[in-house]
C-alpha cells in the first residue's frame, strides 16, 4: 500500500501506528479532517487479513467520520482506530490501557468510542488513563446504550423524507418494510407503530422478528422477499451495501430510509435510485444520532440537550434534499456537499482570521 499516495487523494493529516508487545495492542488511529474540532471515531477491533487491509479500513471509516460529524453540525473532524485482533479472546485489560495512553499522547486531537469488537467495558479501560473517550458506563458521566437515541434520529428523519416523497411527514398509515430488527430497528418500530404505521419486517434471528409481531403487530417476512414488499418506505437497519444491482428492480418503496451504513453497493446506484424518483435518506445523515448522543457527553451529558440535537436530522435531512433539487444531483452527492460546504466555511473563516491578525500584527 502506498500509504502517502493514499493520503493524499483524500487529504488526510494523520496515521499514528500503536504497538504494545506485552499486552499485543497493534492499533492503527487514522485522523482525517480536524478543521471543525477534534477528530471523533470509535475503535474496531477485528481479524484483518493482512496489514494492509486494517490500514484501509481505519483510512475509509476516518474519512466517513468527517463527513458523519460535519453533516451532523457538530464541531467535531473525522477519526478512526483499528485494533489488529480477535476481540473474542485477544482482549486484557493492558491492551486499553496501552491504547488509552497513546490516546493521551494525542493531547486531545482524537476521541474515541466503542465501535464493532468493542464495548463499554472496554471504553472504561480505555478511560483509566484518558478523558478522550466517550460512551464510557453511565457511572462515568455517560449517556449509556446509544441504540435508541440512533433509532430516534433514524425515525425523525425518515419522517422528513416522507415529507419530500409524499407530501406530509405523517407516517401514519404508511406501510415501511424493515429489513433487519436489532437493537436500533427494534426502537424505531415501536415509534413507527406508536405513530400508526403499518409494519413488514425480516431477520435471520427469529426471536427478534417475533418480538415485534407480538408487540407491534407487524408482518414477518422472509429475508428473501423484504424487497418486493409492497411498501411506502423502505427502511435498511441491517447489512450494507444492498441497495444494488440485484435489489433495485424489486423495490417498490418511494423513500429508502434506515439506519444501516455504506448502503448502496457503488455510488451509481444512488445515481439509479434517484432517476427512478425514490427519494433517498443518505445513511450517514439519517443514522447520526449515536455520535451526536455520545458527542454531548464531550460537555457533560445532557439528555434534553442530546435529544434536542438529534431532533435536527429532521432539518439536515430536509438540507440534504433541498441541495440535491438545487444542484440537480442525487442525494448521496448532496450530503457529500453539504459536508464539504460547512467543512469550506470554516476553513474560510479560520483563513480570514488568520490573516486579519497577521494584518495587525504587522503594523505594530
Amino acid at each position: 500500500m502506498e500509504l502517502f499516495k493514499y493520503m493524499e487523494l483524500y487529504n488526510y493529516e494523520q496515521v499514528v501506528v500503536c504497538q504494545d508487545k506485552d499486552s499485543g495492542l497493534k492499533a492503527i488511529i487514522a485522523i482525517h479532517d480536524t478543521t471543525l474540532g477534534p477528530a471523533l471515531g470509535g475503535t474496531r477491533m477485528w481479524m484483518y487479513e493482512s496489514e494492509e487491509a486494517a490500514f484501509e479500513d481505519a483510512l475509509r471509516l476516518a474519512r466517513g467520520m468527517t463527513y458523519k460529524n460535519a453533516a451532523a453540525g457538530l464541531n467535531l473532524g473525522g477519526g478512526k482506530t483499528v485494533i489488529i485482533g480477535d476481540p473474542r479472546k485477544d482482549k486484557n485489560e493492558e491492551m486499553f490501557r496501552a491504547f488509552g495512553r497513546f490516546i493521551q499522547g494525542l493531547n486531545g486531537r482524537y476521541i474515541t468510542a466503542e465501535d464493532v469488537g468493542t464495548t463499554v467495558a472496554d471504553m472504561d479501560l480505555i478511560h483509566e488513563e484518558t478523558n478522550y473517550v466517550t460512551g464510557i458506563s453511565p457511572a462515568f458521566g455517560s449517556s449509556g446504550n446509544p441504540s435508541p437515541v440512533t433509532a430516534y434520529g433514524v425515525y425523525v428523519g425518515m419522517k422528513a423524507a416522507a415529507k419530500a416523497g409524499f407530501g406530509t411527514d405523517s407516517l401514519e398509515g404508511k406501510t415501511v418494510a424493515v429489513q433487519g430488527v436489532g437493537n436500533v430497528a427494534y426502537n424505531l418500530c415501536r415509534h413507527l407503530h406508536e405513530e400508526g404505521a403499518n409494519l413488514v419486517v425480516t431477520d435471520i434471528n427469529k426471536e427478534a422478528v417475533q418480538r415485534v409481531v407480538d408487540e407491534f403487530g407487524a408482518k414477518a417476512v422472509d429475508i428473501n422477499d423484504i424487497y418486493e414488499v409492497d411498501c411506502d418506505i423502505f427502511a435498511p437497519c441491517a447489512l450494507g451495501a444492498i441497495i444494488n444491482d440485484q435489489t433495485i428492480p424489486k423495490l417498490k418503496a418511494k423513500v429508502i430510509a434506515g439506519a444501516a451504513n455504506n448502503q448502496l453497493k457503488e455510488t451509481r446506484h444512488g445515481d439509479l435510485i434517484h432517476e427512478m424518483g425514490i427519494v433517498y435518506a443518505p445513511d450517514y445523515v439519517i443514522n447520526a444520532g449515536g455520535v451526536i448522543n455520545v458527542a454531548d457527553e464531550l460537555y457533560g451529558y445532557n439528555r434534553d440537550r442530546a435529544m434536542k440535537k438529534v431532533e435536527g436530522i429532521y432539518e439536515n435531512i430536509e438540507k440534504v434534499i433541498e441541495i440535491s433539487k438545487r444542484d440537480e444531483i442525487p442525494t448521496y452527492l448532496a450530503a457529500d456537499r453539504m459536508a464539504e460546504e460547512r467543512i469550506r466555511r470554516m476553513k474560510n473563516s479560520r483563513k480570514q482570521f488568520l490573516q486579519n491578525g497577521q494584518h495587525i500584527l504587522s503594523r505594530r
